[in-house]
C-alpha cells in the first residue's frame, strides 16, 4: 500500500526522532536500572523527568484522533509515530501514549459524561494518573469476551459487581485510580455479543481488591 505522509506527520516524525535520540535512547539503561532497583509497578523517576519535556515540545497524546483532546491524527497518520515510540520500553509513557491508558481515554472521550471526563479523562490526558481495563478472567478464555463470567447487576441507583479478573495491566500501579470493568449485564440475551457491558469503577470503591501482580514470561 502506498502512503504519502503529510507535511505535518513528516514534521512530527522528525521532531519525535530528535527527541528519542536526545532523551530516550540515552536513558534506556537508566530506565531498566530503576525498574530493577525499585521493582515492578513503581513510579520511575526518569519517566517523570521526561514527561514535562515531551509535553512542552507538543509530543503528547499523539494517539488521540479527537483534536479537542489530542493531536487530531488519523490511525494511519499515527502509525509511523507509534513505530518510533515502540523502539523503546521507556518511550510510550513519556509521550503519554501507553496502553491501556490510550484505549481507556478513547472510551472516555467517546462515551464519558462531562462529569466523568472532568474526573478521569482530564488527569489521564495530563499524565497525572493511570487506569486499567479489567476483562481477562482466570477460568475462561477471555480473549473472546463472550466467555467472561463476571456480573454487573443494577440495584437501585447502584451497580453490584461480582467477578475475579487478572492480568489487569496497571491495576497494581500506585497511580491507578480508575478501572473500566467488563461484565455481563444481560446473560439471557440470545445474541451473546450483546450480553456484556462496561462500567467505570474507581479503584478505591469498597470491595475492590488487588491481590498481586502476575508475572508474564518470568518478568
Amino acid at each position: 500500500m502506498f502512503y504519502e505522509e503529510s507535511q505535518r506527520v513528516r514534521n512530527l516524525r522528525t521532531q519525535l526522532m530528535n527527541f528519542v535520540e536526545r532523551y530516550i535512547y540515552p536513558n534506556d539503561q537508566r530506565f531498566y536500572r530503576e525498574a530493577e532497583e525499585l521493582g515492578p509497578w513503581q513510579i520511575y523517576p526518569i519517566v517523570e523527568e521526561l514527561k514535562p519535556e515531551a509535553r512542552k515540545q507538543g509530543l503528547w497524546n499523539l494517539f488521540l484522533p479527537d483534536s479537542e483532546f489530542g493531536a487530531g491524527l488519523s490511525n494511519l497518520e499515527y502509525a509511523p509515530l507509534c513505530e518510533i515510540m515502540g523502539h523503546s520500553h521507556l518511550a510510550p509513557e513519556v509521550f503519554n501514549c501507553s496502553a491501556p491508558d490510550t484505549g481507556n481515554m478513547e472510551v472516555l472521550v467517546r462515551y464519558g459524561t462531562k462529569e466523568q471526563q472532568e474526573r478521569w479523562l482530564t488527569p489521564l490526558l495530563a499524565g497525572e494518573i493511570r487506569s486499567c481495563f479489567a476483562m481477562t478472567e482466570p477460568a475462561v478464555a477471555s480473549s473472546d469476551a463472550t466467555n467472561i463470567q463476571s456480573t454487573i447487576a443494577r440495584n437501585g441507583d447502584h451497580y453490584v459487581i461480582n467477578g475475579h479478573k487478572w492480568y489487569t495491566t496497571n491495576a497494581t500501579d500506585p497511580r491507578c485510580k480508575i478501572c473500566i470493568f467488563m461484565g455481563k449485564t444481560d446473560s439471557g440475551n440470545p445474541d451473546r455479543h450483546k450480553q456484556q457491558s462496561m462500567v467505570l469503577v474507581p479503584m478505591d470503591t469498597p470491595g475492590v481488591k488487588v491481590n498481586r501482580p502476575l508475572p508474564v514470561f518470568g518478568s
